[in-house]
């Protein structure tokens, strides 16, 4: 069928801007190339990032590889409106994830699709996203930007990030747990990027709280609460492992404090964590109480201020904790009849 030429079909027309994504690659390349370390080799080719990776010392070379979203934590930015924090997120739960391993992240990507690219939406994502790969000295070396007109409803876009590192396999922990290794914990900066689907509908459903409500117990809104960027923990953890070493550890996301912490143990043991060796910030009361959350539900959901574990012997704790005043013992690892984890 024959049409006149105003009534041809453009990629634009049917909703993707190819000009618009090329403009926002650039700014993107840009941010990406602060974040280049030693080990990233430059090639014109632009299909895949290349890496050198530094093996000096390591006997028996692994690659370690993680990836993660940041969940319904957009929707919370959205509403809010406030996307500052999202990088953050997204590379920390993907670099903290190679953290049990004792491996160094190396390298980053990301992937963000929309129904239609928001240039200033998506700008602050990726600084933020280079600036979190920067303080742990992790390179943001690729990524794709896609724009899906249909799929994602106006104002809603995804991301996810995939983390590559490196360990020595000579080194790696060995998760010889017994009876009466000391747990050490570093805090949370808050809710992290697990448990928000829960807390959204505590705070805002049942409890009718404004998302930009101030909230006295808070000194801020619930929303901006919640939008606290998870915490990076390669630097103490890693200095952890390189000089006094551990048996397990677990960065603290999808199953809680208790689901976490219990796949650490051995049969017949109990992780007992000391309530009161670490402080509880005050966005969890405020979850339990307005949606009328179960201590058990919380615990199984949410960090509850405990970000990440290590466990190790009695006799290194105390060279642990000289490494960092955030390292605090929080429990011990007791004879039981089952694994699980209580606080006591």
């Amino acid at each position: 069928m024959n049409r006149p030429p105003s009534d041809h079909l453009s990629y634009k027309d049917a909703g993707v801007d190819i000009a618009g994504a090329d403009l926002l690659v650039e700014t993107i390349t840009g941010l990406a190339r602060a974040t280049h370390t030693a080990g990233v080799v430059k090639h014109p080719s632009g299909y895949a990032g290349l890496f050198r990776p530094n093996l000096d010392g390591i006997l028996d070379p692994l690659i370690a590889v993680t990836c993660d979203g940041v969940g319904t934590k957009l929707m919370v930015a959205r509403d809010v409106g406030d996307y500052s924090g999202l990088g953050q997120d997204l590379v920390a739960m993907s670099v903290n994830d190679l953290l049990p391993l004792g491996a160094r992240p190396l390298l980053f990507l990301d992937y963000l699709a929309s129904g239609k690219l928001e240039p200033r939406v998506l700008e602050e994502v990726v600084a933020s996203i280079a600036r979190a790969c920067q303080v742990v000295g992790c390179a943001l070396i690729g990524g794709e930007t896609a724009e899906m007109p249909g799929l994602y409803p106006p104002g809603d876009f995804d991301i996810a990030g995939f983390a590559v590192g490196i360990v020595d396999g000579k080194r790696l922990p060995e998760p010889n747990v017994a009876v009466g290794d000391v747990v050490l914990g570093l805090p949370s900066s808050g809710v992290h990027s697990n448990g928000i689907s829960l807390a959204r509908k505590a705070l805002f459903e049942r409890g009718g709280l404004g998302v930009n409500e101030p909230v006295a117990s808070l000194g801020q809104s619930a929303g901006a609460e919640l939008l606290e960027p998870t915490a990076l923990y390669v630097d103490p953890v890693l200095q952890l492992h390189s000089e006094v070493g551990f048996k397990a550890a677990a960065h603290i996301t999808g199953g809680g404090l208790t689901g976490r912490g219990v796949k650490l143990l051995a049969n017949e043991q109990r992780m007992v964590i000391d309530k009161s060796s670490f402080e509880r910030p005050a966005i969890f009361g405020l979850i339990a109480e307005t949606g009328n959350v179960t201590e058990k539900e919380m615990l199984s959901t949410f960090n509850m201020g405990l970000g990440f574990l290590v466990i190790l012997s009695p006799n290194k704790a105390e060279a642990a904790q000289s490494l960092s005043s955030d390292w605090r013992k929080v429990g011990v690892i007791e004879k039981g009849t089952v694994p699980e984890v209580v606080l006591a």
